[in-house]
C-alpha cells in the first residue's frame, strides 16, 4: 500500500484529497496545524516552517501532496503570506529530496497570472489562459506561487524528483453549488478569476493521477472545469468585462472555460466529471 503525506489535509480542498486517496487504497497521513472536523486518516500536527518536523512527517512516505498554505492574498501581512508559503514549500521539497521521495504535487494557483488580486485591474492578454500566459502578480500571494514553481524546477534539476504544480482555479466543494444562483447571471461577479472553478472531487482525482504518472519532470498545469461558472456564454462575458481583449485562441461558442485545462487533460488522461450545471437549476 503506497503511503502519501497530504499537507493541509484538514482544509477545504485537503479533506477531499485525503478522502480520495484513502478510497483509492493509499495509506494517508494528514499533516496540518489543526485536526480535521471529520477524521478520515491519521493526522499529525506540524509546523511546516520547521524543516526537522517536515523530515519527521515525510519519513517512510512514497509521495507528498503539498496543499498547506495561507490560501489568499491580504488575509495576513504580505511578508507573512510570502514567507509562510515559500518556506513551507521549500521545506517540503527539501525534506522529500533528502528522504529520496520521487513524486510530489504542490498547489499553485491561477492567482499567479496576476488578475485575481491585482491592485490595478488588468485583463488577460488572451483567452483561454493557458500555462504559457505571462505570470504578472501584484501581490505577495501570487508571487509566492511563482517562487514555489521555480523551487520545484530547482529540485527537479538537482534530484530528478517529479514535481507537478497545479494552478488551481476557484476550488468549489459540493455544498457550495447552492450559492451559484447568486452570481451566474452577473458578469461583474467572479471576473477576476475569469469565472473559473474546479470541483474538489475532480481536483483530488488530478492529484492522484499526477502522483501515479511518470516522466513529467517539473511542470505547471492549470486545473479547471470544462465550463465557466456562469450562465452567460463566454464570449459575452469577455465582451462585458474585458472588451479590450481580442486574442481568442479557441472558438468560444458556448460556456467554455477561460482557464485552459487542455494540458492537464492531455498529460494526465484526466477528465473533470463534476459540472455545476448538473447540480443547479438555472
Amino acid at each position: 500500500m503506497p503511503k502519501v503525506v497530504v499537507t493541509g489535509g484538514s482544509g477545504m480542498l485537503g479533506k477531499w484529497v485525503v478522502k480520495h486517496f484513502v478510497e483509492q487504497g493509499y495509506e494517508v497521513l494528514n499533516a496540518d496545524v489543526k485536526h480535521p472536523a471529520e477524521p478520515i486518516s491519521r493526522t499529525v500536527i506540524v509546523d511546516l516552517n520547521n524543516l526537522g518536523e517536515v523530515y519527521g512527517i515525510l519519513a517512510g512516505a512514497d509521495a507528498v501532496v503539498h496543499l498547506a498554505a495561507i490560501p489568499v492574498a491580504y488575509s495576513h501581512p504580505n511578508e507573512v503570506t510570502f514567507h509562510n508559503n515559500v518556506m513551507s514549500t521549500y521545506n517540503v521539497l527539501e525534506a522529500a529530496a533528502g528522504l529520496g521521495i520521487r513524486k510530489a504535487v504542490i498547489a499553485s494557483s491561477e492567482s499567479s497570472y496576476g488578475l485575481v488580486f491585482a491592485e490595478h485591474s488588468i485583463g488577460p492578454q488572451y483567452v483561454p489562459v493557458d500555462e504559457a500566459h505571462p505570470q504578472l502578480p501584484q501581490d505577495s500571494y501570487g508571487l509566492s506561487k511563482i517562487v514555489n514553481e521555480q523551487t520545484a524546477d530547482m529540485f527537479n534539476r538537482r534530484t530528478g524528483m517529479q514535481v507537478v504544480s497545479f494552478r488551481l482555479g476557484n476550488v468549489i466543494s459540493p455544498e457550495a453549488y447552492e450559492r451559484f444562483p447568486q452570481f451566474i447571471h452577473d458578469p461583474e461577479q467572479r471576473e477576476r478569476i475569469l469565472w473559473s472553478y474546479i470541483d474538489t472531487r475532480d481536483a483530488a482525482q488530478a492529484f492522484q493521477l499526477a502522483i501515479e504518472a511518470d516522466g513529467l519532470g517539473s511542470i505547471a498545469l492549470n486545473l479547471a472545469a470544462d465550463d465557466s461558472s456562469m450562465a452567460i456564454p463566454s464570449r459575452e462575458l469577455m465582451s462585458a468585462r474585458y472588451p479590450e481583449v481580442n486574442d481568442f485562441r479557441k472558438p468560444l461558442e458556448g460556456h467554455e472555460s477561460l482557464l485552459s485545462n487542455e494540458k492537464a487533460k492531455a498529460l494526465l488522461n484526466w477528465q473533470p466529471k463534476h459540472a455545476w450545471r448538473s447540480y443547479v437549476k438555472q
